[in-house]
Parts: structure tokens; C-alpha cells; sequence
């Protein structure tokens, strides 16, 4: 045994470093396990709690026999539960009557729905949230998912901002950002409604389209913002003037509709007009006190034979109409106005091909100087000869150029036109061209006449611009560029129709005008109305203070001539010199003067015409 013992002690104390030290790690290790699994068990359930507590959702976890075991603070938060209110081991039937029991929920939420949602949600795990409204308004969405082994997981999330924002979304998808409003979407679906049920009914269904008059002019005078506050204003009295069953929807820009089921034709007009009256009423805004009108177009079914777009596209009609006869109105649909429409897209497409067939020519009337008898310049007319209208009056065409933007392309052809012919005349006749305001808005205007000029051989000081006041309301600062860059090359211009505006004194003060034409309705009545006479008097010593040139139009006899050359007038134009002619026969009228006055090159004496 000791020498047993003694190879054992002997062996022992000659083994190796490394043999000692696995020996020590093995003893070491079975003595640590223990301490090293629950410092690992320990920071595995500081993290778990960790991440718990700093969830942006609440959470619960429950066993297979419905047993709370797990739940963080943000569940507490979401439902502002006090600490200490629940506890683990409560079922969650025990919770959930607590809560209504507490008034949290909204409604008529009962035990058995939460019990029921719960059930289904967990029998289908198709991911999809229940949504819970509490009763202070907040909405909250509850996830459920099973766990392996039984029980289950319910995550909370308040959704509030979201549903807020999904449903404001959806309210301006179906609405007017500017007055909240319908939109006209919005409103076309509802006449398809209401019309329908109108029918039913057995009753009457009516739309009335409204249009603004004179809006342009407040957002060019006041600005954009008081615009806005203008048919945000009209908005709210539209609101408080109809009724409460009608529907209401702004169309854009300043149009709006009001749709509503009526008892008869009579009380539909008598609801329009008592719209128009109150629209109509001055408005208070921040810039102060503005006037504006309103136009409404009415269509009405009593028949039953047109759908919602038909009666909407015939209230349209009939706004258009109510426009066009003077604003103000309130005009019926009828049948006659689409068949106005329709001649009107005629007549669209027939302009479009007549520029491009060259269907347009351009008559000349004389401007007579009465004191030398002679023709000093002549005013371009535009006209139309349309292949199997014949001539078409300009009234009737340029307006439409102008809404469907065709005046810019026509207005450069006359420009040219006018400087090419009148370059052939003698040198001190001159001629006068009519320019648009949409023209002088165009920043390419200046280039335009200066190469008219150019291609067409005619100095500068031989062409004279007409504006009428509305082309100078327009855009003024455009417009005065426009002016100032072509006087400066030499050309005249003059204010067309002198007096028929609101404020035609104000524009001489404001634009550098060469030429006053006082309009033909002055002279018309100067002989028997006084007031008509005492306007052209005036306006003949307003020109010669301010060296400004005058011309009243619509001179037709001798003695509207007397009243002209009496009252200090420096030129006229009329029938009793000439008609508007073609080229051709002014050409001639030229080439006479010429010859009666001896060959010389200023031509001769103008006579009135026989």
C-alpha cells in the first residue's frame, strides 16, 4: 500500500502543466454552472423587461386558460389604468369588465363582442386588427396571435393620428380644399342620387350653376388671397341661404352649383333668384368692402327623359346664356340653347380651318382730317368669308377667338397683312390696327409688330395700335412694357370706343396715348341729347391740352360732320366718307385722290360719298 502509494504521490506531483490545469477547469466548471446559467437566465429577463417596458405598443399575454401572465406599462398608458388596477392571473373577461365598467370604451361596447372578436380573431390568425373606439375619441387597434402550447399574445396601438389622417384624406378626395365645400366629383354622384329618388318621388329635381361676375377683375386688383377670401365668403352665404336639403358643390375657379328636389318649376326660380339677390349683397373682407354679381343657369327636370350629366351640362348652358345677355341674370335652360352650343363648336372648328385656308381678308375705313379734307390713315377691319356663310360679322367670330386662344395667331396675321398692304399707299397715309388684350399680354407682342413691320417694308410711324380699355385693365404692367418699347420705335397708339368705359380719363394719365376715338354712340345722339354732345366737347378740349390727337366714329351726315368740326373735332370716320372696302377699292380711292390733286404724293381732297 505505501509503495502504492508513494508511485500514486510520485506520479501526481510529476504530471504535466497542462494536464493540472484541464483537471482544474473540469472541477471549476461543474462547480460555476449553476451561478453562470442564472447570471445568463438574469440578464435574458432584464432584456426581455427592457424592451417590454420601452414598447411603443401595449401588450398582453395570456395562458391556454385565458390568464394574464405578461403585461407592460404602455397597455396601463393606453387605457390610463392607475397602477395596481390589474394584476397577473386575471383573466382577460376580468380586464375587459373592468374597463367598461370604468367607461373606457365608446358606445355600447359589451363583454360578450370583446369575447366573440377575440374568438374569431384567434380561430382565423389571419393578421387582420380589431379596431376599438374609446370614449375619449381615440381609436385603438388590437392584434391577436396564438403561441405555441396554448394561450395567446394581444397587442394594442393607438391609431388615432392615422384614422384622422386616412379620413381626411378621404375628405378631401370628395371636397374643396379652399371653401370645404363637394367637389364637382363629388356632386355629380349625388345629383345621379338624388335625381333618381326625386323621381320616386314623383317630385322635381333643379341644379343651378353659379358664375362670379367681375372676379377677375378683384384678383387683379386685390390679389389672389383676397380672391380666395371672396369665394370662401360667398361659400358660407351660399350655406346659410339654401336649404337644408339641398346639396352644394363648387365646380372651380368661381363657379359653383346648388342641386336640391323641388316641388315645381316656380319655387326651383324663386329659390335662384333669392340665391342671386343674397349673393349679390356687398361683402366684407379684410381690403374692405366689394361688390360683385352672380350669374345662375337653371335646369330643370320635370320630364324625366335626361340623365344627372345631361341636366348638369344644360345648367351649364344656361349660365353661359345668363352671361352673355349681361350678367346678373338667372336664365331657365331650354332646348334652343344647345342648339346654340352646338352651332357654337361649328363655328370653333370652322375658325381653326379658316386660318388655315386663309378664309380671312381685311376691309379698310377711311380716318378723314376735316380741316384738309383728305384721308390721313385708314382702320383695318377684320373679316371673315366663310365658303357657305359668306361674310361673317366680327362680332360674331372674335369674341369666340378670343375664349378658344385663337386671337394670338389671328392677330399676328392681320398685323402683318395690314403693315404689307399699307406699305404700297402714299407715305402719309397711315394705319390703324385693333389689338386684343390677350395680345398685349403676350411678352412676345413687341417682337411680333416690329417684324410685321420689317417683313412689310411700312416705317414705323405709319402704323397706329387701337386699344380698347379692356386691353389696358388686363395687365398693366405687361401692357405699359408693350407700349412703352413700340412708341419708342416710332409707333402711334390710340384708346378705342373713348368713354363707354368706367375710368377711360384715368388711362391717359397712365399710358402715353396718341389718339382719342370718341365712340360712335356720342355722335349718334349728338344732336338731340346734350349730354352727348357735352361729352364730345369735353373730350376735344381734354385733346388739345394734352396734345393728344381725336376722332369720333360714326360720322353718316352732314350735319353729325358740322357738330364735329364745330366742337373742335380733328378727325372722323364714317359712312358718309366710306364704308369699310377691300384693298382693292381702297387702293383706288388712293390712286383718285392722287390724281385729283394734281399728282402729287400726299393725295387729295376726301369728299362725302354720294
Amino acid at each position: 500500500m505505501d509503495c502504492i502509494d508513494e508511485h500514486r504521490s510520485e506520479r501526481k506531483a510529476t504530471s504535466s502543466p497542462a494536464e493540472r490545469q484541464s483537471a482544474f477547469s473540469t472541477a471549476d466548471a461543474a462547480r460555476l454552472e449553476p451561478a453562470l446559467a442564472d447570471a445568463t437566465l438574469t440578464e435574458q429577463l432584464r432584456r426581455f423587461e427592457a424592451a417590454l417596458e420601452n414598447m411603443s405598443q401595449g401588450l398582453c399575454m395570456f395562458d391556454e386558460q385565458s390568464r394574464l401572465v405578461v403585461c407592460n406599462k404602455r397597455y396601463h398608458d393606453l387605457f390610463r389604468l392607475p397602477p395596481g388596477t390589474i394584476a397577473l392571473g386575471m383573466k382577460q373577461n376580468e380586464i375587459c369588465a373592468l374597463l367598461i365598467e370604468r367607461g373606457t370604451y365608446h358606445g355600447t361596447l359589451r363583454l360578450e363582442n370583446i369575447a366573440e372578436d377575440t374568438r374569431l380573431a384567434l380561430q382565423s390568425d389571419n393578421g387582420l386588427p380589431v379596431l376599438r373606439e374609446l370614449a375619449d375619441g381615440r381609436v385603438i387597434s388590437v392584434l391577436y396571435r396564438t403561441m405555441e402550447g396554448g394561450g395567446w399574445v394581444s397587442t394594442f396601438e393607438d391609431i388615432t393620428e392615422q384614422k384622422r389622417s386616412e379620413a381626411r384624406i378621404r375628405h378631401l378626395a370628395r371636397h374643396d380644399g379652399l371653401t370645404d365645400l363637394p367637389n364637382a366629383r363629388t356632386l355629380r354622384a349625388e345629383c345621379i342620387d338624388t335625381l333618381a329618388r326625386a323621381r320616386a318621388e314623383g317630385s322635381m329635381f333643379a341644379i343651378s350653376y353659379l358664375d362670379l361676375d367681375r372676379f377677375k377683375f378683384v384678383n387683379d386688383t386685390y390679389g389672389h388671397d383676397i380672391g380666395d377670401e371672396l369665394l370662401r365668403a360667398m361659400a358660407e352665404r351660399i350655406r346659410q341661404t339654401i336649404d337644408g336639403h339641398a346639396m352644394i358643390g363648387r365646380l372651380g375657379g368661381d363657379e359653383f352649383a346648388v342641386a336640391a328636389i323641388v316641388s315645381n318649376k316656380a319655387s326651383a326660380l324663386r329659390a335662384a333668384e333669392d340665391l342671386r339677390s343674397r349673393l349679390s349683397l356687398p361683402y366684407r373682407l379684410s381690403s374692405g368692402r366689394i361688390e360683385v354679381g352672380v350669374s345662375i343657369g337653371v335646369a330643370i327636370d320635370g320630364n324625366g327623359d335626361e340623365d344627372a350629366e345631361e341636366l348638369l351640362r344644360d345648367a351649364d348652358l344656361a349660365l353661359r346664356h345668363a352671361k352673355e345677355a349681361g350678367r346678373g341674370m338667372v336664365c331657365v335652360f331650354d332646348p334652343d340653347m344647345a342648339e346654340t352650343a352646338r352651332m357654337r363648336r361649328l363655328l370653333e372648328a370652322d375658325l381653326h380651318a379658316a386660318l388655315e385656308k386663309a378664309q380671312f381678308e381685311l376691309h379698310y375705313q377711311p380716318l378723314v382730317e376735316i380741316d384738309a379734307h383728305r384721308t390721313v390713315g385708314v382702320e383695318a377691319l377684320l373679316r371673315w368669308r366663310h365658303p357657305e356663310k359668306g361674310i361673317v360679322p366680327p362680332a360674331t367670330f372674335i369674341p369666340v377667338a378670343e375664349e378658344i386662344g385663337l386671337i394670338v395667331p389671328l392677330g399676328q396675321w392681320v398685323m402683318r397683312q395690314a403693315c404689307r398692304d399699307a406699305a404700297g399707299w402714299p407715305e402719309h397715309v397711315t394705319v390703324a390696327v385693333n389689338v386684343s388684350g390677350i395680345q398685349m399680354r403676350q411678352s412676345a407682342f413687341t417682337d411680333m409688330v416690329l417684324e410685321a413691320l420689317s417683313e412689310g417694308g411700312l416705317p414705323a410711324g405709319r402704323l397706329e395700335i387701337e386699344l380698347t380699355e379692356s386691353a389696358l385693365l388686363d395687365d398693366c404692367e405687361t401692357t405699359l412694357r408693350n407700349i412703352t418699347v413700340l412708341r419708342d420705335a416710332g409707333i402711334r397708339f390710340a384708346m378705342d370706343d373713348f368713354g363707354t368705359g368706367y375710368s377711360s380719363l384715368s388711362y391717359l394719365r397712365r399710358f402715353p396715348i396718341d389718339k382719342i376715338k370718341i365712340d360712335r354712340s356720342f355722335m349718334k345722339d349728338a344732336e338731340t341729347s346734350p349730354d352727348a354732345l357735352a361729352i364730345i366737347r369735353a373730350v376735344a378740349g381734354l385733346g388739345v391740352s394734352l396734345g393728344i390727337t381725336t376722332l369720333v366714329e360714326g360720322v353718316e351726315t352732314p350735319e353729325q360732320l358740322a357738330v364735329a368740326r364745330m366742337e373742335g373735332i380733328e378727325q372722323v370716320q364714317g359712312y358718309l366718307f366710306s364704308r369699310p372696302e377691300p384693298r382693292s377699292t381702297i387702293t383706288e380711292r388712293f390712286a383718285l385722290e392722287t390724281e385729283a390733286d394734281g399728282g402729287t404724293r400726299h393725295g387729295g381732297s376726301t369728299r362725302p360719298a354720294s
